[in-house]
């Protein structure tokens, strides 16, 4: 027998998923996470810059542009996190960002289209908003259907068994987690729902259209806490872990610089500031925790 007959041959990416269990990550999905990161990237900063100045800007007229400027940061914030989801090889490394991204997505263009009347595109004025609200429009309606039709493909793709948690939160974290999952959860249910309420706990001035589309996105990040907690697996969320800091500290900037917007004396407020503080305790730690475990893992 000659030695060459002893190499083993060359394992396909897909026997190398098999072999780890889970779901593949679809080239479909990951192409889908990176062309809504550069979308964010652009339109998110956009926003925040032109409503940082005080001049409101968007698709829809707003009485203040805190409102704009934090949909603006949002999108700003997430976008980091989606660029590294190409590099996970396994759906459920990359699940608790992209369900909360489907849902956003769709929830947008849902609030878009129950209040198109109130668009630029339908109210008229300069061009440049009237152009920027069609694009709007257009944007999320096109990646809201993609985003539903990929991650529809994606659960079609055969999966096998994951393989035992390796870096499970800790103890001390899943209480805190909960509990600021469901804040962000409750408030964004809230505003989506009955916006003429719960807008009356907004501490600035916002109108219908605002108090949705923020209830989208809080609704959306109190998704990604509690899908963090119920995964329960650090290696398994690190592009979410990516986006809760990432975000935090966008939401930081824009409440800072627009901060005579704000009515600070009040409840709302005091409790905005922890949520928001939450976020970026909840994603730096989690960053720690991880380096730390993948250095014990390395270790051993």
């Amino acid at each position: 027998m000659s030695p060459t007959s002893e190499v083993p041959e060359p394992t396909a990416p897909a026997a190398v998923a098999d072999a780890s269990g889970g779901r593949p990550l679809t080239a479909g999905t990951a192409m889908l996470a990176t062309v809504v990161a550069v979308i964010s990237l652009t339109v998110g900063g956009v926003l925040t810059v032109v409503n940082l100045t005080g001049h409101v800007f968007g698709a829809w007229p707003s009485p203040d542009s805190l409102s704009q400027g934090l949909v603006g940061a949002a999108m700003l914030g997430t976008a980091p996190a989606l660029f590294t989801v190409h590099r996970t090889r396994l759906w459920q490394e990359a699940r608790t960002l992209l369900y909360p991204l489907a849902v956003v997505l769709v929830g947008l263009f849902g609030v878009s289209v129950l209040h198109a009347g109130d668009l630029f595109i339908a109210q008229g004025g300069s061009i440049v908003p009237v152009l920027f609200s069609l694009g709007w429009l257009l944007t999320t309606g096109v990646l809201a259907v993609a985003a539903v039709a990929l991650l529809a493909w994606q659960h079609l793709v055969p999966a096998t068994p994951l393989p035992a948690r390796t870096a499970s939160l800790p103890g001390w974290s899943k209480p805190a987690l909960a509990v600021l999952g469901s804040s962000w959860l409750g408030i964004g249910a809230g505003l989506l729902t009955r916006p003429g309420f719960w807008s009356g706990f907004v501490p600035w001035s916002t109108n219908r259209l605002d108090a949705q589309a923020l209830g989208v996105w809080a609704l959306v990040l109190g998704l990604g806490v509690l899908g963090a907690l119920a995964e329960d697996d650090l290696d398994r969320t690190r592009p979410a872990l990516l986006a809760l800091p990432g975000t935090g500290a966008a939401l930081t900037l824009v409440l800072a610089c627009r901060a005579t917007s704000v009515d600070w004396s009040s409840g709302p407020a005091a409790a905005l500031v922890c949520m928001v503080a939450g976020l970026l305790f909840a994603g730096a730690s989690g960053r720690v925790l991880l380096a730390r475990s993948s250095a014990v893992t390395r270790g051993t």
